[in-house]
């Protein structure tokens, strides 16, 4: 439902225009909104008004006009002035709130629309005859992109990308919970997820510049018919949840490019505490490895095991790089100088990153 500023909003701008003083009431003659020299009429008085079969009525030159939602009577406008001009401009003014009041009810049920869609709460066939009644294209591609902030969702998450992208290009803002805010992307003929890639890139600066927010982005895959979004909506939170695990470093993450880290996202708890427990039996785990240790692994990793552009980058010397290498090979049993071991182990570092956000999610 429209709200009492919406209205005050309107009535303001249009009496500063026109001179003329108005003011809305509800149907048991309560105040909804008024400009400053509004005229005050008694409730029971307005409540009569609003029982009675006509439209409008004049009374001591205020004029009293209804206005209407889809034919029932939700307020009273009241307005005064000079003439025949307070009536004209009463008129024009419940032509307007009327309008809004059905804009505000549409971009409700859309959200309703919406938010009922993702979390799969619509039949198949009520899913198509509500978005005809919505006038929303059924058959355009679409992407969900997820936007969450590091803090609880904040408002001006969701006006900044409101602004950013409207219904009048085919998208849409809502939100089903109070960590993230939901980007429903139309798309163009050609537009691929190089393209997505782009917008998200996008929103996470403009987040950062606008509205001095740090956001984490994500992004499901392509679907064809607006039955499927749900599917995208699902695709985008795991994406969104994989990519705090794994790739803690990244901002945008895309269901698509999830790798291995989406293998192991869908394991069993205690199949990855077998795993663990094969691994390294008795010894010293990697989540206990200091910082210095973690570090020259990471960097060992990123330059494909080479030994000397690792300690180049590392600025330690050669022999330095080894030591520590043959020292993790003691305290863990692996010695990442090989492949195959190497790989085990950057399994097995992902596997405790996985198991460690579990269980801090599970209190």
């Amino acid at each position: 439902m429209i709200t009492a500023q919406i209205i005050q909003n309107s009535i303001d701008e249009l009496s500063a225009i026109t001179r003329v003083q108005l003011c809305v009431m509800d149907l048991k003659g309560r105040t909804v909104a008024r400009t400053a020299d509004a005229p005050d009429f008694d409730a029971e008085f307005i409540a009569n008004f609003a029982e009675s079969p006509v439209e409008s009525q004049v009374i001591s030159g205020v004029h009293l006009l209804k206005i209407l939602d889809e034919g029932e009577l939700v307020y009273i406008l009241l307005a005064s002035g000079q003439g025949e001009d307070a009536y004209m401009v009463g008129k024009i003014c419940v032509s307007q709130l009327q309008n809004l009041i059905v804009a505000y009810k549409e971009k409700y049920d859309r959200n309703n629309f919406f938010q009922n869609l993702l979390l799969d709460n619509l039949l198949l066939i009520d899913i198509y005859n509500r978005a005809k009644k919505l006038r929303i294209d059924v058959n355009v591609p679409r992407i969900i992109i997820l936007v969450e902030t590091r803090a609880e969702r904040d408002s001006g998450a969701a006006e900044l990308l409101g602004s950013m992208y409207t219904a009048q290009t085919g998208d849409y803002v809502t939100a089903v919970d109070e960590s993230s805010v939901i980007l429903i992307k139309a798309l163009k003929a050609g537009e691929s997820y190089a393209d997505i890639e782009s917008i998200a890139t996008t929103i996470v600066d403009m987040m950062n510049t606008e509205a001095m927010l740090d956001v984490r982005v994500s992004y499901g895959t392509i679907v064809s018919e607006i039955k499927d979004l749900s599917k995208s909506y699902k695709e985008a939170k795991m994406a969104l949840d994989v990519g705090k695990i794994f790739y803690a470093e990244k901002h945008v993450i895309a269901y698509n490019t999830l790798g291995i880290g989406r293998l192991i996202y869908q394991l069993p708890i205690s199949l990855c505490r077998i795993f663990i427990d094969e691994i390294f039996g008795d010894r010293e785990v990697p989540e206990n490895l200091d910082e210095e240790t973690l570090n020259t692994i990471n960097k060992f990793f990123e330059n494909n095991l080479n030994v000397s552009e690792t300690s180049r980058q590392l600025f330690v010397h050669r022999n330095t790089l080894v030591y520590r290498i043959e020292k993790l090979q003691k305290a863990t049993g692996l010695d990442i100088r090989t492949f195959d071991e190497a790989l085990t182990f950057k399994i097995a570092l992902m596997v405790l990153n996985y198991m460690k956000y579990v269980d801090s999610n599970s209190y």
